[in-house]
């Protein structure tokens, strides 16, 4: 079913119509994967992650969190080992 059609320009752009940006969910700045199939090319809107899905990933097991005071004694911690004269 065709949704709509698009022109290409001697720069290789083209105008990508509003029913498609509607459809995709695209805007300014949206990044489009393209994929050959065959004789087909399939555009589709790049999957996006936020920042927390990706440290989630990476880091399944949550870090317990630290008071201030503790933090502040790790400071202390690594400066006099890092600055303690010998």
């Amino acid at each position: 079913m065709k949704i709509a059609s698009s022109r290409l320009t001697a720069r290789g752009q083209i105008c990508l119509p509003a029913e498609v940006r509607r459809r995709l969910g695209v805007g300014p700045g949206s990044i489009l994967d393209w994929e050959q199939q065959g004789e087909k090319i399939i555009v589709q809107r790049a999957g996006r992650y936020r920042s927390e899905e990706l440290h989630q990933a990476l880091f399944p097991e949550a870090p317990q969190p630290r008071t201030l005071a503790k933090l502040e004694e790790g400071v202390q911690r690594y400066v006099r080992s890092r600055h303690a004269r010998r």
